[in-house]
């Protein structure tokens, strides 16, 4: 295990009508006038906004509004909601949904006290150093963001998706989570938000840090409950119990707690992370079930030892061989994804006929480095056989023949 710092500044408020105390929340926050920021619909058509309104007006704290984040958000609503903070003298945030609205709130938090280009913090250019308080009232479970010091925000010339991460300043200063709020929503977004919270956890439990065994239990003990619930909550979506365990779980992924003592991975998010860039109609979840199927897969051959942990402690693979086992394992994951998630298996399930691995490839070593991966190094050559595990089987048959045919005849794009 390494030496670790681990510091949640995040007040979780829990349970049934706990969004009725966002007012005095936010007071406790110190801000004065804050900026409320949404999504579409939800907020507004549930009369959530008016009741977050309400509460902020008890207890004598200015607002103003910015709504209309979608799923995949870019910074085209940041730079709208810095320019409308500073006019408005903000010195707060309030966030209703989920990871989108949350992560945008916190680049414009992170860029209302920033000089230059709130960009600079993503490419690299600039380290935050200061951030306006944030809130947040969680309508959608899954991203974690409620509870994490990260952001993901699709910007700049080359519509690149890249993410931030602070230790503790952009950590939201409270969450409010109430299951009931979840409770409208469909199979498929829960079964996204479950996917989203699984890849969280499994981004720190591939880890090439040895003897961490604390944060493996707890890993595949949140992985089993996700497991467990999740058909439940399928079966019955007004099911408040089974809602409050998944709720809780995604929390549980992603505020820091699973990484402490350990170094983390992040090669699936960062293989997503090209494919919604490049592909912005695919939902973060959905590339997730792909990349995470693919990345399992890649790793059963070529590094497969955490691969059999995860199936024999949680799938009861009872095989000696850690590459047999592995294989196993993979094989048990895609069916909980395919059968119980009803998630997608490979880009042609996402919509992606002719996927560009090419620059799918080339456009994630530009943005993170010739290599990548923390379990494992991932080289150039690694990412595209990873994203070729990604292809339905008339692709990689397409690719096949686009291989054999001979130089002098046109290739079809693959």
């Amino acid at each position: 295990m390494e030496n670790f710092s681990f510091y949640s500044p995040t007040l979780v408020e829990f349970g049934r009508g706990a969004e009725e105390k966002v007012g005095m929340l936010t007071f406790l926050t110190g801000a004065t006038k804050v900026m409320i920021v949404y999504g579409k619909k939800y907020a507004r058509t549930t009369g959530l906004l008016d009741r977050v309104e309400n509460s902020l007006n008890t207890i004598g704290i200015d607002y103003v509004e910015l709504g209309g984040v979608e799923a995949n958000p870019t910074d085209t609503l940041v730079y709208e909601g810095i320019k409308k903070a500073r006019t408005a003298h903000v010195d707060g945030l309030i966030a209703i949904g989920g990871g989108s609205a949350i992560d945008t709130a916190k680049a414009i938090a992170a860029g209302v006290p920033y000089k230059g280009d709130f960009w600079d913090f993503f490419t690299g250019k600039a380290t935050i150093s200061e951030a306006l308080p944030i809130g947040v009232v969680l309508t959608i479970p899954g991203s974690g963001s409620e509870g994490s010091g990260s952001a993901v925000i699709t910007g700049g010339e080359g519509h690149q998706k890249l993410s931030v991460r602070t230790d503790s300043i952009l950590k939201p200063r409270f969450a409010i989570m109430n299951p009931e709020m979840t409770a409208t929503l469909t199979a498929r977004q829960t079964a996204i938000g479950v996917m989203d919270a699984m890849t969280h956890i499994l981004e720190r439990y591939f880890s090439p840090t040895s003897r961490v065994e604390m944060t493996d239990r707890l890993c595949e003990g949140l992985i089993m409950g996700l497991m467990a619930e999740t058909p439940r909550v399928l079966a019955d979506p007004s099911d408040y119990k089974g809602r409050a365990n998944l709720e809780q779980a995604a929390h549980l992924a992603h505020n820091g707690i699973l990484g402490c003592g350990r170094t983390e991975d992040w090669t699936s998010h960062y293989l997503e992370h090209e494919i919604s860039a490049l592909y912005p109609q695919v939902a973060h979840g959905d590339g997730m079930a792909v990349v995470v199927s693919a990345y399992l897969g890649y790793m059963a051959h070529h590094k497969p030892s955490k691969v059999a942990q995860l199936g024999r402690r949680i799938f009861g693979v009872d095989e000696k061989d850690d590459r047999v086992a592995a294989i196993e394992t993979v094989a048990h994951f895609k069916a909980f994804l395919s059968v119980v998630l009803r998630m997608p298996q490979t880009f042609e399930d996402l919509g992606i006929e002719n996927p560009d691995i090419k620059t799918l490839t080339d456009n994630l070593h530009a943005n993170k480095g010739e290599t990548i991966g923390a379990y494992c190094t991932i080289t150039p050559k690694d990412t595209i056989s990873i994203y070729e595990l990604m292809l339905s089987d008339a692709q990689r048959e397409r690719l096949v023949q686009t291989i054999a045919r001979p130089a002098e005849e046109p290739a079809a794009a693959v």
